[in-house]
């Protein structure tokens, strides 16, 4: 009998001492004092359900469609006015050359869909706002009522091999595109998801080519990225996807994509400070669309890949699932 309790007590002692390790690979979440007062939630989250985009209260009462697109995709940014989102529609090239050769890529153009046309029972009107097909990624500026987005300049050239992901501006007439780098001919270097922060700054993943390497902050006037720089001079979280930086410019939010730490964090903007907020459950994942921040910055919310909707706190509590299970996606957070 005793041999069976040391061999039971030794097991137990194994298990305990996995466990551990796992969990050592995640940081602490954020002390309640560090958090400050977290209050009820408020506002409207936006989200894309079977390709189409609708919009719900932020605990997932009175869902609406919006617009009726058919092929919406990817992250959104509502208005400052808190009356306009804008969104992505996705297409695709299918080249078949003379030689039978060819391929095929996703394109991509961002449009803004009105919430007093849906309330009014129009959901077949939007306005489009880039037509280069690269456009994706929308991050709507308040400062000057501009769009900050991912171009991928190579979009538009159907026997292109390779995308070319850059930070651009637009103004929501649909005036010219402005790409923030001068180097991009010249550079294997691409920048998607950006996320405007504080003082000039904005947070994005690097990849290069298809690979990803990481998330980077960096100023928006920054005009050239050498790859000299990456790990040095631009500080880089490996696996680090989907950011989103918090209203208060406090925290970025984002996804660790990698297996052993998959999970959704708060990290400071020089990186010193890094905080769980949720880890999923066991074959749990975390869609890596930029996950939203409350106006607040209090709250987040963020879909797992079986489409379900969530909110939590950015200590980890009132984990919440405000949709069921289905083709849901994107859950972005009104500003107001």
């Amino acid at each position: 009998m005793k041999k069976i309790i040391n061999l039971t007590m030794a097991f137990l002692l194994v298990l305990s001492l996995t466990v551990t390790a796992q969990d050592s690979q995640f940081p602490a979440k954020l002390p309640a004092e560090r958090a400050g007062k977290i209050g009820t939630p408020s506002g409207q989250i936006a989200f894309i359900r079977s390709d189409n985009l609708w919009v719900m209260d932020w605990d997932g009462k009175n869902q609406m469609a919006v617009v009726d697109a058919q092929n919406a995709d990817g992250k959104m940014s509502w208005a400052p006015d808190g009356k306009r989102i804008a969104f992505t529609r996705k297409g695709l090239v299918d080249l078949k050359g003379p030689d039978f050769l060819g391929g095929q890529h996703r394109v991509y153009d961002i449009f803004i869909a009105y919430l007093d046309s849906a309330k009014a029972g129009n959901r077949n009107w939007w306005r489009r706002i880039t037509d280069d097909l690269g456009g994706r990624y929308p991050n709507w500026r308040a400062s000057d009522g501009k769009i900050v987005f991912t171009q991928d300049i190579n979009a538009k050239f159907a026997n292109s091999a390779m995308p070319n992901y850059q930070t651009a501006v637009i103004d929501t007439t649909g005036g010219s595109i402005k790409i923030l780098r001068s180097d991009v001919d010249s550079t294997q270097l691409n920048i998607l998801m950006p996320s405007l922060g504080p003082n000039n700054q904005y947070a994005a993943v690097l990849y290069k080519g298809f690979q990803m390497l990481g998330l980077v902050v960096m100023a928006l006037d920054k005009k050239t990225l050498a790859e000299s720089e990456v790990g040095k001079s631009i500080n880089v979280i490996v696996n680090g996807t989907a950011p989103e930086w918090s209203p208060d410019g406090k925290w970025i939010a984002f996804v660790d994509s990698d297996t052993g730490r998959h999970g959704l964090y708060i990290i400071s903007p020089d990186f010193l400070e890094k905080f769980l907020v949720y880890k999923p459950t066991v074959n749990q994942f975390l869609q890596t669309y930029p996950v939203s921040w409350s106006p607040d910055s209090k709250w987040l919310t963020f879909a797992t890949t079986d489409g379900a909707i969530w909110i939590i706190d950015i200590t980890g509590n009132g984990l919440r699932q405000i949709t069921g299970t289905g083709l849901n996606q994107s859950p972005t957070w009104s500003k107001k």
